[in-house]
């Protein structure tokens, strides 16, 4: 990874901490895939758009609906809990 590329991810950290309020630093709970059979989403606003099969990095589960979660961009937003398998 270059020195380019490092600030890029550490000022998209620093975005995502000021957006989202998030307190200390940002650690993966655990990686899900995007269910195939899920429709796929545009997104925008507060939601992440979805592609089917695609992995993401949650970061917290905010509550029952939705989930806090990272994709391959490492774009920082909720993702609705259905299109996540349990």
């Amino acid at each position: 990874m270059t020195l380019k590329e490092c600030e890029k991810e550490e000022k998209a950290d620093r975005e995502f901490q000021k957006k989202f309020k998030f307190e200390g630093s940002i650690n993966v709970l655990t990686r899900m895939m995007v269910d195939p059979t899920a429709m796929e989403k545009r997104g925008g606003g507060k939601n992440l758009p979805l592609r089917r099969g695609e992995i993401l990095d949650v970061i917290q589960f905010t509550n029952q609906e939705q989930i806090l979660c990272r994709n391959s961009q490492r774009r920082c937003k909720s993702v609705g809990a259905e299109a996540l398998p349990a």
